[in-house]
């Protein structure tokens, strides 16, 4: 009995000990998600074209003039002059067309792009965009869009009524447009990478720093601020940088994060961080209501006189305050503790939005406040 006792005590301790270590593994993030390596990034790609083939949907040319100019222009290279000629057609809308040019995208692959209307284009249902180049930021041409418009809204009208799903007049299609310029990026000949933070904090650079040091064996990484890392590449690693890359992203390390409470007043939404501490403080939250009650009262004379009817004004003014007593927060309570102790006086979240500010204003709460 005693050695049965004594091998269940041994395997009780050795689960415990197991789940004290995973633990605060659980909390643990990869540094792949948590930061973004200096030039491995995507470009906005930004472009002007015409969508044809619509079905009497499009833009009207008298309220669009550049749709009517950039289509006199189109038919004039293709041979067809329309200088001076009146045109009444609703079956083309000018659009903005944007995609984002991924990292290391090579010439010839193709990648998924945005259309939208820019006139008063009702919808881009059945439409097909015309070759439109689409342009970086440094105004060269990186990459040619043109095919079918596939869009998810739709538009009904008829003489009484009208009914709109979702947006008629954005479109997207898949693969519509081929890269036709690489960016020059040459990660294999650098000797030297930084790591941009996501959530910038000088606790979380430094862990990353110190786990990549681990790993590596050596003063490899270091914090250069509270958003970014430097890391130099070691000479076991040099000329074959993207299996440094994926060894570093797959380490692990606790992310460390500001004392904040997110407000959407608007929605009544509040997030707040798993360090938020408050100190000491009462709390105690009420409602006035007051209630005017109009009851008239009609007034008649007497029989045989010569008084008249009238209507006499009675009002019944009720005051009522439904108030909690005050609930006292300690001091250094978890968030856990705080909510619970904010729920305990029965308060919705407009309450409860004001009472964090005015415990902020009080100086009670350490965190930081943003209102959205």
């Amino acid at each position: 009995m005693l050695s049965f006792l004594a091998r269940l005590g041994s395997r009780l301790a050795v689960i415990g000990l197991m789940a004290l270590v995973a633990g605060p593994a659980l909390a643990q993030s990869r540094i792949k998600d948590l930061v973004d390596i200096e030039g491995v990034r995507e470009n906005q790609l930004i472009g002007y074209g015409l969508v044809v083939g619509l079905n009497g949907t499009g833009d009207t040319l008298n309220n669009s003039p550049f749709t009517r100019q950039s289509l006199q222009a189109m038919l004039e290279r293709l041979g067809v002059n329309t200088r001076g000629v009146t045109m009444r057609t609703g079956n083309v809308a000018a659009v903005m067309v944007t995609a984002k040019l991924p990292p290391f995208g090579t010439q010839g692959t193709r990648i998924d792009i945005v259309v939208s209307a820019l006139g008063d284009s009702k919808s881009l249902k059945g439409g097909t965009l015309l070759v439109t180049p689409l342009l970086g930021a440094d105004g060269n041409v990186y990459a040619v869009a043109q095919g079918t418009v596939a869009i998810a809204g739709f538009e009904a009208e008829g003489q009484a009524a009208k009914i709109t799903r979702g947006v008629p007049t954005v479109g997207r299609i898949a693969n519509g447009a081929i890269i036709e310029r690489e960016i020059e990026f040459v990660l294999p000949r650098m000797n030297s990478l930084r790591l941009a933070l996501r959530n910038p904090d000088l606790t979380t650079a430094r862990r990353i720093a110190a786990a990549i040091n681990d790993f590596v064996g050596g003063p490899t990484a270091e914090p250069l601020d509270r958003g970014t890392v430097n890391v130099t590449v070691p000479k076991n690693f040099q000329g074959n940088i993207v299996r440094l890359l994926t060894e570093v992203e797959q380490l692990r390390v606790e992310p460390d994060q500001t004392a904040r409470v997110v407000i959407d007043e608007q929605s009544g939404i509040i997030v707040m961080g798993r360090d938020v501490r408050v100190s000491t403080v009462a709390v105690a939250q009420g409602n006035l209501t007051v209630t005017v009650t109009e009851g008239p009262q009609v007034s008649q004379p007497q029989a045989f006189s010569n008084g008249r009817t009238v209507v006499a004004p009675r009002t019944q003014i009720d005051v009522e305050e439904d108030g909690h007593k005050l609930a006292v927060v300690e001091s250094g309570v978890s968030l856990q503790q705080l909510v619970d102790g904010l729920n305990a006086l029965g308060i919705g979240p407009r309450d409860m939005i004001s009472i964090l500010q005015a415990i902020k204003a009080s100086g009670a709460i350490q965190a930081e406040i943003e209102v959205m």
